[in-house]
């Protein structure tokens, strides 16, 4: 029986997966006591090469979660490649993001581009699945004023529901082969724009275009490190450039079932 390994396995989107794969997966966590008790657990980080060799020994198919933000991402991404190669794993399933480019606008889809690279140029089977902005984060975009602030204009994105990536995901690890070398684009039904965002998250929420240096004088409260602020910008801006209004229909290619709107995912409680 093929073994299966999810990493990030107690994060959002891991857990999701590890929680509807059934059989028994392997968990490759950080910190083994947040992991479901009698599973299959390995520690280990990103970055320890020879930790994640060992955590994947024997595995057939691994899903690889993106690690999380920070400035050395793609040095990890491609310790946990290398690794995986090493160990002998045969398809490598990676989240990526929308519009991945050496050239991306936001700032962090270029980490994902190189990431993607450092896959093919490995030689393992791979599936990418590139996800858009995540539908359920929104609302966490609205400030304590009920303002969505930021330089996205008239843009569009076509937000995802985290529940249909991962639904997606179970699917593609169930059955790896069809889907070796293939990369899908993970979007909702519809491309929205943030004044329709705020529209549909509802009460008093608005959107305020800002201008660039009014992102960046916004944000300065937060003292955060020039790259972060660079990145929570060109989300922004990424929008306002049209690189993440693309719909497709690979989210129900893969699960069977439509996407989910923003609406329906955000009002899902009101129909209980």
């Amino acid at each position: 029986m093929s073994l299966i390994v999810i990493s990030g396995a107690t994060g959002r989107l891991g857990g999701r997966v590890a929680r509807n794969i059934g059989g028994s997966p392997r968990l490759l966590v950080r910190d083994a006591s947040r992991a479901p008790e009698g599973a299959d657990v390995a520690v280990a980080d990103y970055a320890d090469g020879a930790a994640v060799q060992r955590a994947l020994d024997g595995a057939d198919t691994v899903l690889m979660v993106s690690a999380a933000e920070t400035p050395d991402r793609v040095t990890q991404h491609r310790s946990f490649v290398d690794a995986a190669k090493a160990a002998g794993v045969k398809h490598l399933v990676y989240t990526s993001f929308a519009g991945a480019a050496p050239d991306a606008t936001f700032t962090l889809a270029r980490d994902h581009w190189h990431t993607e690279q450092h896959i093919r140029d490995s030689g393992l089977a791979f599936t990418f699945l590139r996800d858009n902005l995540y539908a359920d984060f929104l609302p966490f975009l609205v400030g304590e004023d009920g303002v969505i602030r930021g330089p996205a204009g008239d843009g569009r994105a076509a937000v995802v529901a985290q529940d249909d990536i991962a639904d997606a995901l179970v699917a593609v690890l169930r059955d790896p082969a069809p889907h070796a070398g293939k990369t899908y684009e993970m979007t909702g039904p519809e491309a929205l724009s943030l004044t329709e965002v705020a529209a549909i998250i509802g009460g008093s929420a608005t959107y305020y275009d800002e201008t660039l240096d009014e992102a960046y004088a916004s944000r300065e409260q937060y003292q955060a490190p020039k790259w972060q602020v660079d990145a929570w910008v060109s989300t922004y801006t990424a929008i306002a450039a049209g690189e993440l209004a693309r719909v497709s229909t690979d989210v129900e290619t893969l699960t069977g079932h439509p996407a989910t709107s923003l609406r329906e995912l955000l009002h899902r409680g009101d129909r209980a």
